[in-house]
């Protein structure tokens, strides 16, 4: 791996994190992923809302800038919002396949033969993020919690 280490579960190193996501971290990173695209979104969706603030108002009071730079800046902003929704959802859309399925994504690259028990797509989710399900699912201050899982989830 790029880390010089192993990695238990390495699905692939992440420049953005500057670490290898693998079992012990691909909570957090489904997680930075998803929020990432999120505020991608609300960025693209605070600029629509400006924008039509801006064409319905007199666009002196609507920003500082004058208004052809106004308009390039919101410009801007668009596409850089909208490269970063489409690329971090990509990702998030990648990574829970990959929990869903129980492949890394280099197994999924080198098409290796499965060679472990199948479990539900609910037991791989509960792998990830802990058992039982709650809104800690959701935080990344929360560390999973592998407590009280179904006994036969860890098939050797």
């Amino acid at each position: 791996s790029v880390c010089k280490r192993c990695i238990r579960k390495m699905d692939h190193h992440c420049p953005w994190v500057n670490n290898c996501v693998g079992e012990n971290n691909q909570k957090y990173f489904v997680l930075f992923t998803m929020y990432i695209a999120l505020i991608s979104l609300h960025a693209l969706i605070m600029v629509g809302f400006h924008f039509l603030y801006c064409f319905e108002e007199d666009w002196t009071k609507c920003s500082s800038f004058s208004p052809p730079t106004t308009v390039i800046l919101l410009i801007l902003l668009c596409f850089e919002a909208l490269l970063f929704l489409i690329f971090t959802s990509v990702m998030f859309g990648t990574q829970v396949h990959s929990i869903c399925t129980d492949e890394t994504g280099i197994e999924q690259l080198k098409k290796e033969e499965r060679r472990w028990a199948k479990k539900t797509k609910w037991m791989n989710m509960k792998a990830v993020f802990g058992h039982p399900f709650s809104i800690a699912w959701l935080s990344p201050f929360a560390t999973p919690d592998q407590g009280k899982a179904d006994p036969y989830q860890y098939v050797v």
